[in-house]
């Protein structure tokens, strides 16, 4: 293996000689384990400037970022100097890193499992001493992760590089660019680069009294929320507002409570795929946060929905409805929430049917028999003696007939009675439907309100 070998492919025909002859010159005792100055007191400045290619991958449950870097790293060797007339105008030449000696500059807040730093390429030496080195590196970094705005968040990651080894009073880290360089930069699906500012600091250690300077690069990124609007945000939305719509299904079809339970099924397995992939902090996101207030929202309007039900299904013994609930509920709030009877508008409102008044002394039993009344009292003023035969057959004939009216009067009395009691407890249970009917609008209309509302908040935030 030689230095020759390695130089072929750099340096032309004409100029091989002298590169070898360079080469040759520079490294007889030249050694990379040492830095490279005149005088240890002095302090090597080494420039850094960060170039970022690509954002592969955010882990926000581990709270890691991935990312594609080019690093420049350019510094000063004061024993790799020439003149370049000497060798036929060669100024420049390019050798394996190995070669020479080189910062230990690396990633402070790196999060790789192998350790690994930049790529072993080659240097670029020039005839004044000065040393650039171009290596591409694939890193993983820690970054802290905050899920609050979930997905309308914003986050920023920093990369804090800074020598392992060698304090400030050896080596100094400066700043090629106020920030890194974004030309090249792959566009990602996902993230949004907004700028990558650098910013160098001057830190003391507790277990070191000497300084030790390091350079900070700040990612700030903007998620791009569209895929989660439209797989997680917006199918949400629209099963909301179907926990309103149970108050406007009718309690006799018997799902109104099923309606209910389907929907949080629904929204709990949204939220289980929320939970997947956001890390396991105390911070909730925005958008678990709407999930949790709507399926609050519709536990609420299933107990409410049970509670509608019961009145709706008040029986034959249930208690006539309270006046404040006939004031309040069947006028106020039933013209509120245009709830109406049959043949009725909301401009004219059909009044009551009066009752006839019940008939006195008249008891409704099974078998027709009424109490005794004025008919007895005639009855037996008939069945008096005292007459001849002749009255005796007419009155006779006459008793007979008053009798059987007398009877079909007790027994129409009866079906009357009968009625109008069926009525009344018709009209009864008719109210209390009527007021879980307006009950049910009521609270149909509080509920669109309030899924309103929280969609316009979570919504809001895409703006």
């Amino acid at each position: 293996y030689t230095w020759s070998y390695q130089l072929d492919s750099f340096c032309p025909a004409p100029s091989r000689a002298y590169a070898q002859k360079l080469l040759k010159d520079l490294f007889t005792n030249y050694t990379s384990a040492l830095r490279p100055v005149e005088d240890t007191n002095t302090i090597l400045n080494v420039t850094l400037q960060v170039t970022l290619s690509q954002i592969i991958d955010m882990d926000e449950r581990n709270q890691i970022l991935t990312a594609y870097l080019w690093i420049r790293q350019v510094w000063f060797d004061a024993h790799l100097k020439w003149n370049k007339d000497d060798y036929d105008g060669l100024d420049t030449i390019r050798i394996p890193g190995s070669y020479v000696w080189r910062p230990d500059i690396v990633l402070y807040n790196s999060a790789d499992d192998h350790f690994t730093g930049p790529m072993d390429t080659n240097v670029v030496i020039r005839h004044d001493g000065q040393i650039m080195w171009d290596s591409p590196a694939i890193t993983k970094s820690s970054c802290k992760v905050d899920v609050s705005f979930f997905p309308f968040d914003a986050q920023q990651c920093r990369f804090t590089y800074g020598s392992w080894t060698y304090n400030g009073n050896q080596l100094d880290i400066l700043n090629a660019m106020e920030s890194a360089d974004l030309a090249d930069l792959v566009e990602n699906v996902e993230w949004e680069v907004l700028g990558m500012p650098a910013k160098k600091s001057i830190v003391l250690y507790g277990c070191c009294a000497d300084p030790y300077p390091d350079v900070t690069y700040t990612l700030k990124l903007k998620r791009k929320a569209s895929f989660y609007v439209f797989n997680l945000l917006i199918p949400c939305v629209m099963i909301s507002f179907l926990a309103p719509l149970g108050f406007y299904l009718p309690a006799d079809s018997g799902e109104k409570v099923s309606l209910g339970v389907t929907v949080m099924l629904a929204l709990t397995v949204f939220q289980l795929l929320v939970a997947e992939i956001m890390p396991p902090s105390e911070n909730v996101p925005l958008i678990g946060k709407y999930y949790i207030a709507t399926m609050t929202m519709i536990t609420a309007s299933t107990a409410l929905t049970i509670f509608v039900m019961n009145i709706h299904h008040c029986g034959p013994d249930a208690k006539p409805v309270p006046k404040w609930a006939k004031k309040v509920i069947l006028q106020y709030m039933a013209r509120m929430c245009f709830v109406y009877e049959v043949g009725e508008n909301c401009m004219s409102p059909q009044p009551e049917k009066q009752e006839p008044p019940p008939v006195q002394n008249t008891n409704c039993t099974m078998n027709g028999q009424a109490g005794p009344g004025r008919e007895d009292w005639e009855g037996r003023r008939c069945r008096k003696g005292g007459v001849s035969d002749g009255e005796k057959k007419d009155r006779e004939i006459s008793c007979s007939i008053q009798s059987n009216e007398t009877q079909l009067l007790r027994n129409i009395e009866y079906i009357a009675n009968c009625h109008r009691d069926q009525r009344a407890t018709q009209k009864r249970t008719g109210e209390w439907k009527k007021v879980a009917k307006v009950l049910d609008r009521f609270f149909m209309w509080i509920f669109f309100i309030m899924v309103f509302f929280m969609s316009l908040l979570i919504m809001g935030k895409t703006i």
